[in-house]
């Protein structure tokens, strides 16, 4: 079964530049970009994802596609990869349309693509957007939610919490590569319990302390709806987990393998 997504009814290309690099923590970076063509971006908030276009290393320019719709994978791997533009999914961690801004949020890892380019890119440097749409669509009979991801859907999850509003109930498990990377100023709802696990070196895949935890927590009783996004081991593990255990309906599950561990996306 396919995962839900609510998408816009127009998108198109929009191209921006980096306006600032932010350094969070020790594995967390923002990318702000902007430009006038943000204009065509209808901001919903929550887990919007775009599809980020960004150079490779030594490309003098970002070649975007011309096609708005899914026909530009075509167009894109049609050109040699010495003009072929890298593409990631990534969410809009915070917009500010009265700026022509938006915030990406980058969990820093290795020498993945992304991650290099997060740490090179400077003011003025080209990148481009795509609007992919929304994946957090809680249903009305949920009556709590559980939040769960690694470091790489933390951006995500933070953006759902920002924008949710003063009735939420819900447990969040978060897991990051350090301790220092867990965010001690955030504000969320009364009802929302947030739980940050840090593998400080721990030799454990990615997502495997927050699935843990999960499995072993006291859930609060009743119906409830589940998002959980990061590498694939914790999304599918937890999904399985909740309908196998718990008896959790398959239909009340969001789940999304943002990466696998020792697999790149090709290029």
């Amino acid at each position: 079964m396919l995962p839900k997504v609510r998408t816009p009814e127009s998108r198109r290309m929009i191209t921006l530049e980096v306006r600032a690099n932010t350094r969070l923590t020790p594995g967390f970076s923002v990318i702000t970009l902007g430009g006038p063509e943000l204009e065509h971006l209808t901001y919903t908030g929550f887990d919007q994802t775009v599809r980020l276009f960004f150079p490779r290393e030594g490309q003098e320019r970002l070649r975007m596609p011309r096609l708005s719709s899914e026909a530009w994978m075509a167009e894109i791997l049609l050109l040699p990869k010495s003009r072929r533009p890298w593409v990631r999914n990534y969410t809009i961690r915070r917009a500010r349309p009265e700026a022509g801004e938006v915030d990406i949020e980058f969990a820093l890892h290795g020498d993945a693509p992304a991650s290099a380019w997060a740490l090179r890119a400077r003011p003025g440097d080209p990148a481009g957007i795509f609007d992919m749409g929304v994946t957090y669509l809680p249903p009305a009979h949920a009556g709590w939610q559980l939040l769960a991801g690694d470091e790489s859907a933390v951006p995500a999850v933070l953006a759902i919490l920002e924008h949710a509003p003063a009735s939420l109930v819900a447990d969040v498990f978060l897991e990051v590569a350090e301790t220092a990377d867990i965010r001690t100023d955030l504000t969320v709802p009364e009802g929302v319990r947030v739980r940050w696990l840090a593998r400080d070196g721990a030799d454990t895949l990615p997502g495997r302390q927050a699935l843990q935890a999960i499995k072993e927590a006291s859930l609060r009783p009743g119906r409830f709806y589940t998002w959980v996004a990061g590498e694939s081991g914790l999304a599918t593990g937890l999904r399985r987990h909740l309908v196998q255990d718990r008896s959790v309906p398959k239909s009340d599950i969001a789940f999304f393998g943002y990466w696998r561990h020792g697999r790149s996306s090709p290029g």
